[in-house]
């Protein structure tokens, strides 16, 4: 059992060409999908209307980022760039989570159905691919019942770190290429056709990269873990695997190579690139393994609150009847070389996610942890530490399986076999039931201004001209991309929400703030109108030059209404209009005096 996954083809890869089993694994995948479709039916239900309650403003970044992948394709546009949003400068859309992997292929369905249903399709096929990818290597690859498989798949893919993210990032949550990677390691790691393998796991890496880098990098730190301890409890077996796994890796970062240095020169070197991105230190406390994420059935609104930065990063949430039975696995499990070095890569990327000091129910201690070492690493400093306990859920899958399939397996005498099954059993429902993910919530979506829905921005607005939303949109207020990609992405916006280059040349979410988009901003804030001068006004109309601006538009309805028009009315010098359930205020004759 040490060395299954290496076995050869004949003594692990059934090749089971009976209907009985290829049924199952229909069936299998028909569970899955109808698992991704609940956990989303209430977006399912209302696509012309629902928005996922804690997605803050991600699902209107993420759509725009499919409508703007799909209008760049039927234009044939550089899908790495765009300027609809923080107009003239625009967006490196290789160095966002674009997820170009996706956009790109489901440009008709986008093109077709709009882009929430492409963001709907995403998520939730995504979770049932990765289920399933995870489905499949377990049960060709590491354990010989279908059933374990399923159970190992199912916490891979629905553990509540994942499904925390699904609330707005697909990009951890679609990770079907994971799995695949792995398969082709394994493969090399046999010895199987070094070149051949190397090419596949080259086309694989290259994909993932145009999926979400983030997610491969995290990947990438578990399986070095994995091969550092396996190769310490196996060195005459890892011995025979060097040669053919060099090569085939070496193959595959060449072909990966070709694929993406364009595209990653571009991420880090292209216009409106950055160096990096600081997040702080946010490592996990120790307690929120132990506890119940808000989406899980034993979980509430207040289990997450304090152990977790919001509602999408509820990163190590487990449940400590899970982390029991974790543990005891591992106990059990110690002497299998496969099982150990799944366990070690596990508890080692939980204790890398606690941060650089270890921190338990909110109080720090002086306990270093590994990243310490790591946060300021090349790539890595660009990670928010938490996450990296997300891997922790697929190593769970595999230890769960592997696990259930040895007692199944059992040849004890039939009483004492029956206990153990029937006590594992048990065990498995206090761990797992705690954790189900529940139907994600979701909320009505505002309704686009009339001003926008119904076209009349287009007598105000010039081609190669933009519109200045105030509040200028950013990363607390993104609905103007939702009425722009409503508009077909006829018109441009004046800064925006996204991640661009700061002052300083590291990463920032949204646009580097002008003196007046900062202004305006903390009206917003504050609910409070400012006093304008003549300093003021002056940079204002340089502003709005600066973003080629033809109109600037205040929703009537925007909580902070008064203050926010009072201060406009101050910076342009007249009072404006309402139309269409928007201020207006025409700045062709500032922006261009000239007529022209």
């Amino acid at each position: 059992m040490s060395s299954a996954v290496w076995a050869a083809p004949s003594s692990v890869v059934r090749p089971d060409s009976h209907v009985r089993g290829r049924i199952v694994d229909v069936l299998v995948l028909v569970g899955f999908v109808a698992a991704g479709v609940l956990l989303y039916r209430d977006l399912w239900w209302h696509l012309d209307s629902g928005y996922l309650a804690y997605a803050g403003q991600d699902q209107n970044m993420w759509e725009w980022f499919f409508a703007v992948t799909a209008e760049n394709v039927l234009t044939l546009s550089n899908p790495l760039h765009t300027d609809l949003q923080n107009f003239p400068l625009g967006v490196n859309l290789m160095a966002n989570t674009a997820m170009l992997g996706f956009g790109v292929p489901l440009t008709p369905v986008t093109v077709l159905f709009g882009p929430t249903v492409t963001w709907t399709l995403t998520l939730s096929g995504g979770i049932a691919a990765t289920a399933f990818a995870w489905y499949w290597l377990l049960s060709r690859y590491i354990v010989d019942g279908r059933g374990a498989a399923v159970l190992g798949a199912s916490v891979a893919a629905f553990a509540p770190p994942i499904v925390s993210h699904a609330n707005a990032h697909p990009n951890f949550v679609v990770l079907l290429v994971i799995p695949l990677l792995v398969h082709r390691l394994v493969l090399l790691a046999r010895g199987e056709r070094p070149v051949h393998h190397g090419v596949i796991l080259g086309l694989l890496a290259a994909f993932q990269v145009f999926v979400g880098e983030e997610s491969l990098l995290i990947a990438a730190v578990a399986m070095v873990v994995f091969a550092v301890v396996y190769a310490l409890s196996r060195p005459a077996e890892v011995a025979a695997m060097v040669r053919p796994m060099a090569t085939g890796v070496a193959v595959g970062g060449a072909v990966a190579a070709v694929l993406v240095a364009v595209p990653l020169w571009w991420q880090f070197a292209g216009p409106q690139s950055y160096q990096g991105i600081e997040h702080g230190l946010n490592g996990n406390d120790l307690a929120a393994f132990t506890a119940y994420a808000s989406n899980s059935l034993a979980g509430s609104e207040e289990s997450a609150v304090e152990l977790s930065m919001n509602r999408t990063e509820e990163n190590a949430f487990f449940g400590w009847p899970l982390i029991l039975v974790l543990v005891a696995v591992t106990v059990a499990l110690w002497r299998v070389a496969l099982a150990r070095a799944v366990a070690v890569s596990m508890f080692v990327m939980a204790w890398i996610s606690m941060g650089v000091l270890l921190v338990v129910h909110g109080e720090g201690t002086s306990i270093p942890g590994p990243w310490m070492a790591l946060y300021d690493a090349p790539l890595l400093d660009a990670v928010l530490e938490s996450r990296f306990a997300l891997a922790c859920a697929p190593l769970a899958g595999i230890l769960l399986a592997m696990a259930t399939q040895r007692v199944l397996g059992l040849r004890w005498q039939a009483e004492w076999r029956h206990f153990a099954q029937v006590s594992w059993c048990g065990a498995l429902v206090v761990a797992l039931v705690p954790i189900m993910p529940m139907a994600l919530p979701v909320g009505a979506r505002d309704e686009v201004p009339e001003f926008f829905a119904s076209g009349q921005w287009q007598n105000h607005v010039r081609d190669g001209r933009a519109v200045t939303i105030v509040p200028l949109p950013s990363a607390g207020y993104a609905d103007p991309l939702h009425w722009q990609v409503d508009q077909g992405l006829e018109f441009r916006l004046s800064e925006g929400y996204f991640v661009g280059p700061g002052e300083d040349g590291g990463g920032v979410y949204g646009a580097q703030r002008t003196p007046t988009s900062e202004l305006l901003a903390e009206v917003d804030e504050t609910g409070m109108a400012t006093t304008v001068g003549e300093a003021e006004r002056e940079q204002a109309v340089e502003d709005l030059r600066y973003w080629h601006s033809d109109v600037v538009a205040l929703r009537d309805d925007h909580p902070n209404v008064v203050p926010l028009r009072a201060t406009v009315e101050q910076l342009l010098g007249n009072s404006g209009r309402q139309q269409g359930g928007m201020w207006i205020w025409n700045t062709t004759s500032l922006t261009q005096p000239s007529g022209n």
